[in-house]
């Protein structure tokens, strides 16, 4: 929480990233298009026809997004979006990432898939801030997702390059319209609602716990 506190620093941006499972759904029948008065109708039944992933990344303090959907998140995904975000942060000096701990979210991916010399490289490009576990809601990122499903991911997208287009073009969209995140969540509510785990490693902090 005293991360999201800091003012805006060019030399040292926050950035909010995650992913998130796409699943591509067909149409076992044609959907009646709209008509005067009449809502388009689709049938109940549809095709499952495999899943993608979209890897991104919020810096909430601008507006500025980065997308990129892929068919896996392993290492390699991981790996590739972050020397995008590199290079889009090209001019900051560290980029302080928040992201969960799953086990490609570290610079081991790095090793795996560039060369020593490249991956030390871009290892010093980010300090990796993990959110604790089971609290990934602390990540705006997820903020944006929650937008990203209502307007984009709520219907049926059968093709893994017309989900691409669409949910890129919507990250764009609201990148170029600077559309912030204003966090209500302070760090006096987080010790009132996360007590019981401060009070696990002190009981002095019995103290915050919300009466």
């Amino acid at each position: 929480m005293a991360l999201y506190a800091l003012p805006l620093d060019p030399d040292y941006p926050v950035i909010c990233f995650d992913e998130r499972p796409c699943f591509l759904i067909g149409e076992t029948l044609a959907p009646r298009p709209m008509r005067k008065g009449e809502i388009e109708k689709q049938h109940y039944e549809y095709e499952k026809l495999g899943s993608c992933a979209l890897l991104a990344a919020i810096e909430p303090l601008t507006g500025r997004r980065l997308g990129q959907v892929y068919e896996r998140r392993t290492k390699r995904e991981f790996t590739l979006f972050c020397l995008s975000l590199s290079a889009a942060y090209g001019e900051a000096k560290r980029i302080r990432l928040v992201l969960d701990n799953l086990n490609t979210h570290n610079a081991s991916s790095f090793y795996e898939h560039l060369s020593a010399e490249e991956a030390f490289a871009l290892a010093q490009r980010f300090e990796f801030i993990y959110t604790p576990k089971s609290a990934s809601w602390l990540n705006m990122i997820e903020c944006e997702f929650s937008a990203i499903s209502r307007q984009c991911l709520d219907r049926r997208i059968a093709t893994l390059e017309q989900l691409c287009t669409e949910v890129l073009a919507l990250l764009e969209e609201r990148s170029a319209k600077a559309i912030k995140i204003h966090w209500q969540f302070s760090i006096q509510a987080a010790r009132s609602k996360l007590n019981s785990h401060y009070s696990r490693v002190n009981s002095t902090n019995e103290k915050y716990k919300k009466t």
